[in-house]
C-alpha cells in the first residue's frame, strides 16, 4: 500500500493525541465533518477526495463511549462509500474491551460484537493498544496490530526514578503476567499481591508474594477505573514495610471519584499514557502523570502504510 496516498482522519473523542500523531507523521489531519441532529442522529462527511487512499482513523473509546462508539462506525462507514483504498481503524483504547469473556449467564461479549461491527462498517484492519486479554485479537475476522504500551511508562519511571531499590508488583495473581512485561524491561524483581474474594464476598489482600521491605513499590496494571486495586496493593505493602509507592497503567479511565481517592491516598505518583484524554487530571495534582504515545501510533502507522515490521519498532 506503500504506493498509496496516506491520510488519517478522526473522530472527537481525542483531539490532542490526533495532534500528536499527525505532527509525528509531518501531515494534516483530513477534513471530516460531524452533524448532530435534533433526534441525536449522526451524519458524518468526508470533505475530500479519499479514493484509492490508504486512510487511517483515529477514535478511541472514552466518554461518552457509545456516542464515541457510533460515531466511529459511521465514520467507517463514510469512508468505506467514499471508495477509500484501505481503511484501518486506529483505537487507541479498544471498545467494550473487559467484556471479553462470558463469565456470567446470559450476557453479551460485547468486545466480539464491537470487532464484527467494525468489520461491517468498512475497517480492513485495526491498530490498537494494550488489550485487557490477547482473546480480543482472536474476535476480530481481520488483521489487528496490537501496541504496547510498557516502554512510554517504563521510559518515565526510568527518567524520574533511581530504580536501584525498585521491585515491580503485581496488584493481584491474574495481573502478574502483564507486570511481567514491566519487571522484564526494567530489569526488576516481581513481587505479587495475593488478592482474593472472602466468604462475604469481598476482595481482599491475603498477602504479599515477594519481599518489599525498604524498597519502592512499582505497581503495574493494563489500566486504571476505580483505583481500588491499586490503592488496596499500596496499602498492603507498605504495611509490609515498603518505602514509597508509585503507579503506573497504560489505560487511564479514572471512574467518578477515582482522582480524588488516589490524591487522598499514599500513592507517591501514577502515571498514565494519554489513550484516553486526561486533561482534567493533567497538572492539576503532581502526582498525575501523563506520557503521550503519539509517536508509537505515528511510527505504527507509517510501518502499515509502508508494510514494514510493527514488532521491529519496539525491540
Amino acid at each position: 500500500m506503500g504506493d498509496m496516498t496516506l491520510k488519517v482522519f478522526a473522530g472527537n473523542s481525542n483531539p490532542t493525541l490526533v495532534q500528536g500523531i499527525c505532527q509525528s507523521l509531518g501531515i494534516e489531519a483530513g477534513a471530516i465533518e460531524f452533524i448532530s441532529f435534533s433526534n441525536e442522529n449522526v451524519k458524518v462527511k468526508i470533505c475530500e477526495n479519499v479514493r484509492g487512499c490508504d486512510v487511517f482513523l483515529i477514535q478511541t473509546s472514552c466518554p461518552p463511549v457509545n456516542d464515541n462508539l457510533m460515531e466511529l462506525l459511521i465514520a467507517l462507514d463514510a469512508l468505506k462509500y467514499a471508495s477509500a483504498g484501505r481503511i484501518t481503524a486506529v483505537l487507541p483504547y479498544y471498545p467494550y474491551v473487559l467484556a471479553d469473556s462470558k463469565d456470567e449467564p446470559r450476557i453479551s461479549v460485547a468486545a466480539r460484537l464491537v470487532a464484527d461491527l467494525l468489520v461491517e462498517a468498512g475497517a480492513d484492519r485495526i491498530l490498537t493498544m494494550t488489550l485487557h486479554s490477547p482473546q480480543v485479537v482472536g474476535f476480530c475476522r481481520i488483521p489487528v496490530d496490537q501496541l504496547s504500551g510498557v516502554p512510554p511508562i517504563c521510559q518515565h519511571f526510568s527518567d524520574h526514578l533511581d530504580l536501584s531499590h525498585c521491585v515491580a508488583a503485581a496488584p493481584d495473581i491474574s495481573r502478574a503476567k502483564v507486570t511481567e512485561a514491566y519487571a522484564r524491561q526494567l530489569g526488576l524483581p516481581l513481587v505479587v499481591i495475593d488478592n482474593r474474594f472472602s466468604p462475604e464476598g469481598d476482595m481482599r489482600v491475603h498477602g504479599v508474594i515477594g519481599s518489599v521491605e525498604g524498597r519502592d513499590v512499582l505497581l503495574f496494571d493494563d489500566e486504571i477505573i476505580t483505583g481500588e486495586s491499586i490503592l488496596d496493593g499500596a496499602g498492603a505493602v507498605l504495611a509490609r514495610g515498603a518505602r514509597s509507592v508509585h503507579a503506573g497503567c497504560v489505560h487511564g479511565t479514572l471512574a467518578p471519584g477515582a482522582a480524588a481517592r488516589i490524591i487522598d491516598s499514599q500513592l507517591e505518583s501514577l502515571v498514565v499514557t494519554d489513550t484516553i484524554p486526561q486533561a482534567s487530571h493533567a497538572g492539576a495534582e503532581t502526582r498525575f502523570g501523563v506520557v503521550s504515545v503519539a509517536d508509537h501510533f505515528a511510527d505504527a502507522i507509517q510501518a502499515i502504510h509502508q508494510e514494514t515490521s510493527i514488532s521491529a519498532l519496539f525491540k
